[in-house]
């Protein structure tokens, strides 16, 4: 089957085009979607000196072809690109020999979000303006998923977005970049519960067929193939810019990760033929990756609050799509898995799994006291300062072998968004980027609700009846 052809993890669903991926987001049958086959990426697509645009479209080109009006693509990564400060877009930073940091924070919401979600925006509007319809979707956020897609989705004719964040475990500039902006076609619900709660009732809410009687209904979360397919090119050109500094070995690449997307899109990457030699998921307290990688049970837990606030997830979504892909395709397998585990809470991996899970991904948790002393390491040591996601990553990183190659810790967020963590550590606030200035002391707007999903779908279609 051809990439842009797209399939179901758990394999009772028809295969459909990008389209219907991207503005269906999960498959009928509740698994999520993947592409048919890996496309191969050209041998240049890396080559140093490349415009992120380039290599954005070479990665992204065959997961699309013609299913989307002529030039959309194009004119997706133009927008995408003019929301970026540096001419780089993703910035690759040396610190020190063998080790690197990726920063994604340039664009609209200082945070590595913005990436995908400016994408899935605009190509979501050149879809439905193709089809006529209109689109409401749903979104569970951590605190940086739901800023980045306000600041895409706000204002966008044919769609209406609802922004569902754990009430008062997000930063509060994260908080205020989504409850700031005065956008009719948004509504932000502040759930009394964690972010697993809100992806819980999100995940019903888009279960609920009686959702979809007047207008598509669907998600941007990282469930979204159309999210991740828009993070492959941050790593394609992570490897360009190390070609330019004359270093040409394979990266192993060290992702904080909370909800597994970001981590998924470097492996795809890897699938297409992109040269890396491994990947890293560094999660915080929440460790459910971990565990499942470490010891062979995945198993749920309540999410504990931590500084890493966006990494305070216990039932990652995209790990259904790692273990799809690392079972050789096994729908059936993959189906009953996560169907034990929703009946459950925890299931044993088969050993055979086990290994083929291992051989794609390895996972390191580091806790909060750590955390806190590699925010100090990083501006003591290379007048680097991270937010704590940065941190948990590079902590990670420093732990990696670099005998055989580069090391490369992604940014995912600007530490200003996390000063009341990191201030306390270094003795100074950290200078805020423009985007974050400009919240100033605007008015906020967000109902509170309980976790609860007859609550969540009363709200949902008082909003979009």
């Amino acid at each position: 089957m051809t990439p842009d052809r797209y399939v179901s993890t758990r394999g009772n669903a028809a295969p459909t085009d990008f389209p219907e991926a991207l503005l269906r987001g999960i498959a009928p049958d509740g698994g999520l979607y993947m592409p048919g086959s890996w496309p191969t990426l050209a041998a240049d697509a890396w080559a140093p000196g490349r415009g992120y645009a380039d290599m954005a479209r070479a990665a992204m080109v065959p997961f699309i072809r013609d299913a989307l009006p002529a030039g959309a693509l194009d004119r997706a990564l133009d927008r995408l690109i003019a929301g970026f400060a540096p001419s780089a877009v993703t910035p690759l930073v040396r610190l020190e020999d063998g080790l690197f940091l990726l920063e994604l924070f340039h664009g609209p919401t200082a945070a590595f979000k913005d990436l995908a979600m400016q994408l899935a925006a605009s190509l979501a509007s050149e879809a439905l303006a193709a089809s006529g319809e209109t689109l409401t979707l749903v979104t569970a956020t951590s605190g940086d998923t739901g800023a980045a897609a306000v600041a895409a989705f706000a204002n966008q004719p044919r769609i209406r977005l609802i922004v569902l964040h754990p009430h008062e475990r997000v930063s509060a500039v994260q908080r205020r970049q989504m409850t700031t902006l005065d956008a009719p076609n948004v509504l932000n619900l502040a759930v009394r519960g964690d972010f697993d709660d809100c992806q819980r009732l999100v995940k019903g809410l888009l279960a609920d067929e009686t959702l979809r009687a007047h207008s598509r209904f669907s998600s941007v979360n990282s469930i979204n193939w159309a999210r991740l397919a828009g993070q492959i090119p941050y790593y394609v050109s992570a490897v360009s810019q190390l070609a330019a500094m004359g270093e040409t070995r394979a990266p192993v690449f060290v992702v904080p990760t909370g909800n597994f997307g970001d981590a998924f899109a470097g492996i795809a990457a890897r699938h297409m033929g992109l040269p890396v030699a491994g990947f890293v998921a560094a999660v915080n307290a929440n460790d459910a990756l971990a565990r499942a990688i470490n010891e062979g049970v995945y198993a749920r837990k309540a999410a504990v609050e931590t500084a890493s606030v966006s990494m305070d997830v216990q039932a990652p979504s995209n790990f259904e799509r790692l273990v799809f892909e690392a079972s050789g395709r096994d729908s059936a397998l993959t189906a009953g898995l996560f169907a034990d585990f929703a009946r459950h809470g925890q299931v044993a991996l088969p050993a055979e799994l086990l290994a083929a899970l291992r051989a794609e991904v390895s996972a390191v948790s580091v806790d909060e006291a750590t955390t806190r002393m590699e925010i100090a390491h990083a501006h003591a040591s290379w007048g680097q300062v991270v937010c704590p996601h940065t941190a948990v990553a590079l902590s990670a990183a420093r732990g990696v072998d670099r005998s055989h190659g580069p090391v490369i810790a992604l940014a995912t967020a600007h530490p200003a968004k996390f000063g009341r963590d990191v201030a306390p550590v270094l003795g100074f606030d950290p200078d805020p980027p423009r985007v974050i200035r400009e919240l100033g002391d605007r008015p906020e707007r967000f109902e509170v609700i309980g976790a609860d999903a007859d609550e969540a779908l009363a709200a949902v279609k008082a909003f979009a009846p």
